[in-house]
């Protein structure tokens, strides 16, 4: 990606004070490149889950400016940015098919147009064979593959992933990584991705940004140079080890003082 790669989203001198007076971040500068892959890290409470919220326009900042730039005009409204929450929050009485269909269905698609678009998201991670099951006949990683086709569906220029594998083991997450890497790659989104994880951000990302403990700001900042396509030979490189050295070392003023660190 070029420096002259033009902003998807930019974060100017933004904070977030909550109705009970909790000051939840800032403030926090933040710019990503269109294309851009980039892991928002940092301890429980420091405001990671807000920023992407911000960033979604699930809720406004109390002061400063939220700039999201989409590639084209011509999106519907609410369909230039997908967001993957922790838990997949699928419906349960509905087939995956319909799971996928939901925010088609609120936008009022045509029904021949939404089958096509579920048919291609569906195959994008995998489940074709499985558009009839119910969630409950899914495993965990399934489930957020559904999530992730739902919000996939809907063509996004920005993908939002609030610690969308946190909850998996370690196996399965390693093969979503994966997975991850490759519709990035291949779809040429923009990709803020919240992570407790310090081997899953340097893994995935292209730039990790260590976040302060709340109120929120950016403390530090790593690109990741390595070799792309990643795969499991960068996880066991004395490089992917170096900088997760030092991503570690750079979160640890986030954690000092908090209680239980």
């Amino acid at each position: 990606m070029s420096e002259a790669e033009p902003i998807a989203v930019r974060l100017g001198a933004v904070t977030k004070v909550y109705d009970n007076g909790v000051v939840a971040l800032g403030p926090l500068d933040l710019d990503v490149k269109r294309g851009e892959f980039v892991s928002l890290l940092g301890p429980s409470g420091c405001g990671k889950s807000t920023a992407l919220r911000l960033i979604a326009g699930l809720t406004a900042p109390s002061s400063g400016v939220v700039d999201v730039s989409h590639r084209t005009h011509e999106t519907r409204a609410g369909h230039s940015i997908g967001f993957v929450f922790q838990e997949p929050t699928l419906m349960p009485w509905a087939r995956v098919r319909d799971n996928v269909r939901l925010p088609l269905k609120l936008a009022a698609m045509p029904a021949a147009e939404a089958d096509q678009r579920i048919d291609e998201a569906l195959a994008q991670v995998g489940l074709s064979e499985f558009a009839d099951a119910f969630p409950r006949e899914l495993s965990g990683g399934m489930k957020m593959r559904v999530s992730l086709a739902r919000a996939l569906v809907t063509r996004p220029d920005i993908l939002l992933m609030d610690e969308p594998f946190a909850a998996l083991d370690e196996i399965t997450r390693f093969r979503l990584n994966n997975d991850l890497l490759e519709l990035w790659r291949k779809l040429n989104m923009t990709v803020i991705f919240v992570t407790h994880s310090v081997f899953e951000s340097v893994y995935l990302s292209q730039r990790v940004i260590v976040m302060s403990q709340r109120p929120g700001r950016v403390s530090a900042g790593f690109r990741i140079d390595a070799p792309e396509p990643r795969a499991e030979d960068f996880r066991m490189s004395a490089g992917y080890a170096a900088y997760c050295r030092e991503v570690s070392n750079a979160l640890v003023p986030s954690y000092a003082g908090l209680a239980g660190a």
